[in-house]
């Protein structure tokens, strides 16, 4: 079984101790730390990622974003630092997604 799918079972089995009405101050605290650990572990991922995207924003006077739908249409063509950025961006993109989920369900 993978990684991500041990992780499943083990949140699927606090799930269903919770919703028969298990609480512990133990299990509350840790998935908090938990929390707090991956929305730091992702802004961290982003702010590095946001720094290359500069690097290539800077060099080719574009956003990420303008590049980003530019290089999806076809228009930049497969130039090895086009390749590279358009890998950049859509990392930064699903690190903002993953903080999104975070932020919002940490509330």
């Amino acid at each position: 079984m993978s990684k991500q799918g041990k992780t499943l079972e083990k949140l699927q089995l606090l799930e269903t101790l919770c919703r028969h009405g298990y609480a512990s101050d133990i299990v509350e605290v840790t998935l908090d730390k938990i929390i707090a650990y991956e929305i730091e572990n992702a802004q961290k991922e982003a702010a590095e990622l946001y720094a290359e995207l500069q690097v290539f924003e800077a060099q080719y006077k574009i956003s990420s974003q303008d590049f980003y739908q530019r290089f999806r249409q076809g228009e930049m063509g497969d130039d090895v630092d086009f390749v590279e950025w358009n890998a950049f961006y859509r990392m930064w993109l699903s690190v903002q997604e993953r903080l999104e989920i975070l932020l919002s369900k940490s509330s």
